[in-house]
């Protein structure tokens, strides 16, 4: 099943993957410590005898009891958030009206962190935004009976009091704002915390997203390269291999007739294979040492100044040759000079092997903003065929399509057959 890309995925649909195994562990230890850390409270509350509300508070154990169940849903705030809030938020309630604790403190850190809870790991955002209201309404309605019977009993001594406002009036509207901040905290940063997590889901994605990318440019890349060794090998093969089989044949007929002709022909087909070696050794060498400094001891690329010689070996081949250069010659960039020998040398290989031609013109022009080789024909036929590996013709379309340039291919006029190739080589270097 292919995974989504990043514009793909709908974000606003995302849900939160559930709490590993380790964070539920921390889960865990954390419901413990705050049980430890009620109980710790509870005996220093009894001790003093502080209470909260007017009566007797219950028994010591109720009052563990109701602080340990205080405290066991945070073991689960995290896997089941809105079932861990309503726990501890009805036994938050129980616990002020059986005043089992003093300050209140840690029942309202407990009751935080499971607002909290539902607002981070809720998948169901839905039931995570109204199960949180209904709390904050629920709380509101309990602070209000609280308030209201404060007020409509005896009013407390309130020793000290020196500010401006009333003190009753004081107390009503502290307990307000402070639950106000309490809520809208730990509903804010409960949706803080989910929205980093679906950040961090994005930029996950994303990072695997650009790594699937450089792994597909680089396989793009190899295939590139493999295909331009593939050309290279072809020409320096096909071409050679072509002059060595027409001199060998010239040898093998004329060996009992005419032995010095027959040496001639041999010594060429040794010289080619030696050429045809080196160029070889070249191009293994660049597999050998991917990623090496450059050593004086590895052949160079051919390129223009090397034309005249393979125009040579094609009259070697028996035909008859013309090798013409027009133009100021100047330097050109090492890629584009060799895709033009190799373009040239792929047409001579095409008209020694696939055409009855006689005659063949290179020229070689020096334009202004371009390189120019030409490669024609008197020979009689239709065009060449293209390789089944799509090295020839097609590998020549390539080779000059890399730099932007034009290729032709096809009949001249009043017969034979012609190659023409345009590569862009920047102006004229004064």
């Amino acid at each position: 099943m292919p995974t989504a890309t990043p514009a793909e995925t709908d974000w606003d649909a995302w849900r939160r993957p559930p709490p590993t195994r380790a964070e539920q562990r921390r889960d865990v230890w954390a419901a413990l410590l705050m049980i430890g850390l009620s109980l710790f409270f509870l005996v220093l509350f009894n001790s003093v005898g502080m209470g909260v509300y007017a009566g007797t508070p219950p028994s010591v154990p109720e009052q563990v009891l109701l602080t340990v169940a205080l405290c066991l849903p945070m073991a689960l705030r995290r896997r089941y958030p809105v079932a861990a809030l309503a726990a501890v938020g009805v036994l938050f309630i129980v616990v002020q009206m059986r005043a089992v604790n003093s300050d209140n403190a840690i029942p309202s850190v407990l009751l935080f962190l499971a607002m909290h809870a539902v607002g981070a790991w809720e998948r169901n955002r839905a039931l995570a935004k109204w199960s949180r209201i209904a709390v904050i309404v629920v709380m509101f309605g309990w602070l209000g009976f609280a308030l209201v019977k404060m007020v409509f009993q005896p009013p407390p001594e309130f020793t000290g009091a020196g500010g401006p406002l009333n003190p009753l009036l004081a107390a009503v509207l502290y307990n307000l704002v402070y639950n106000v901040v309490y809520f809208s905290g730990a509903y804010f940063f409960g949706n803080v915390s989910w929205v980093a997590a679906r950040r961090e889901a994005q930029l996950a994605e994303q990072a695997e997203h650009l790594r699937r990318s450089q792994e597909q440019a680089t396989k793009g890349a190899l295939v590139a390269e493999r295909l331009r060794i593939a050309r290279d090998l072809h020409d320096v093969v096909a071409h050679h291999v072509s002059v060595m089989g027409v001199q060998a044949g010239a040898a093998r007929r004329v060996l009992g007739t005419d032995p010095e002709l027959a040496g001639t022909a041999l010594r060429t087909v040794e010289e080619t294979a030696r050429t045809a070696i080196t160029e070889l050794r070249g191009l293994l060498g660049v597999l050998r040492a991917d990623g090496e400094p450059e050593t004086g001891d590895r052949p160079a690329s051919p390129g223009l100044e090397q034309l005249s010689e393979l125009v040579k070996h094609a009259e070697e081949s028996g035909l008859e040759t013309q090798f013409g250069v027009y133009g100021t010659p100047r330097p050109v960039p090492e890629a584009v000079a060799l895709s033009a020998y190799r373009v040239v040398q792929e047409a001579l290989t095409n008209t020694v092997k696939h055409s009855s031609a006689r005659r063949v013109d290179v020229r070689l022009r020096y334009l202004e903003n371009v390189v120019e080789v030409e490669v024609g024909d008197d020979g009689v036929g239709g065009k060449p065929p293209v390789d089944g590996g799509g090295f020839g013709l097609r590998g020549m379309a390539e080779r000059v399509a890399v730099h932007g340039g034009k290729l032709e291919v096809g009949p001249k006029r009043g017969g034979g057959f012609r190659v023409r190739a345009l590569l862009p080589a920047g102006k004229v270097v004064e």
